[in-house]
């Protein structure tokens, strides 16, 4: 088990790190991924088209897609790679932000509330949406869409803020 948890965050003497992930995309997301794939790889397609209109607005039809594709396909992938969930025996904190960075955690003992929320289709695929709140917020303090295994993640929780 790693003993440190991020090089922005004092680790505690005997903190371990039980759990930490982004948010998957396909999993939690399969429709949008396959849609923003197919639309990034529409390109590829361009030299075994048949040409009835001018090359250039054949070219457009399917650059404009692609473009819009890639764009969209990399916002999302950087958006999930920017977020970390993690779970220590100690804390749960969520990273948010590769340039900029926002950094939220909640010390296992504060704890009062832990949310699952799951689709049909992300209980199949093993997503969810993990949400803690503590005694000091009325709302969640963290809120993570798309993370792998949440029962995992909550039955984790659950165990660490029991123990005293």
């Amino acid at each position: 088990m790693k003993e440190k948890v991020d090089s922005d965050l004092e680790p505690v003497e005997g903190e371990n790190i039980l759990y930490e992930a982004h948010p998957s995309m396909f999993r939690n997301q399969p429709l949008w991924f396959v849609i923003l794939v197919l639309l990034s790889l529409i390109g590829f397609a361009f030299p075994f088209l048949p040409f009835e209109t001018s090359y250039l607005t054949k070219f457009l039809e399917i650059a404009i897609p692609m473009v819009i594709g890639l764009i969209a396909f990399l916002a999302w992938w950087l958006k999930c790679k920017a977020t970390t969930l993690t779970v220590t025996s100690e804390r749960t904190s969520c990273r948010r932000g590769i340039l900029s960075k926002s950094i939220t955690e909640v010390w296992h003992q504060d704890v009062r509330n832990v949310q699952l929320d799951q689709s049909l289709l992300q209980r199949i695929l093993d997503v969810g949406t993990i949400g803690i709140s503590s005694a000091a917020q009325s709302g969640l303090e963290i809120s993570v869409s798309g993370v792998p295994h949440p029962e995992k993640v909550k039955a984790l929780i659950d165990t660490y803020r029991r123990r005293d």
